[in-house]
């Protein structure tokens, strides 16, 4: 299985639609909110679901606000994380995400992306911007999660 997951966009949507191609099939496409108004736009294109949450950016649309699903025998919790203190770092998020019994968390919101993977029990993955990058380097990033024949998931940061 191979998911992408991307988050804000912020209407700035040609580098996701270059990452469509460049990335070839995938099963389920994630993104972390601030698409503002784009969300319909971001499922055309692709041959899988695409499934959106609301970010602070993401005025007047009736997106969720939180996700919960899994991903073969991963549960996983989406949010664009503005409300967990993620630029402070991952405690809180991962914290809620054990509360929700969940084995992943996706967010977004601070456009640095990060696989923490420092506790065994939470992986938190933020695949910062595709679009409007904060890191060094200042590089479009997004993730891809891939679930192995093992069912063991395995978590690359890519870069336009």
């Amino acid at each position: 299985m191979k998911v992408l997951i991307v988050s804000d966009t912020h209407k700035k949507n040609d580098n996701y639609f270059k990452v469509l191609q460049m990335v070839g099939p995938l099963d389920l496409v994630v993104h972390c909110g601030d698409a503002q108004g784009n969300e319909d736009l971001l499922k055309e294109g692709t041959n899988c679901p695409v499934q959106v949450v609301l970010g602070n950016s993401d005025l007047y649309t009736d997106l969720p606000k939180e996700l919960e699903f899994n991903i073969g025998k991963y549960k996983v919790w989406v949010t664009h994380g503005h409300h967990y203190g993620v630029y402070m770092g991952t405690n809180i998020i991962k914290n809620e995400a054990r509360e929700k019994g969940a084995h992943i968390v996706f967010f977004g919101h601070t456009h640095v992306p990060i696989v923490d993977m420092t506790d065994s029990d939470v992986i938190a993955v933020n695949p910062g911007s595709i679009s409007y990058p904060r890191q060094s380097g200042y590089r479009p990033s997004y993730v891809i999660m891939e679930i192995d024949r093992f069912e063991e998931i395995h978590f690359s940061i890519a870069y336009l």
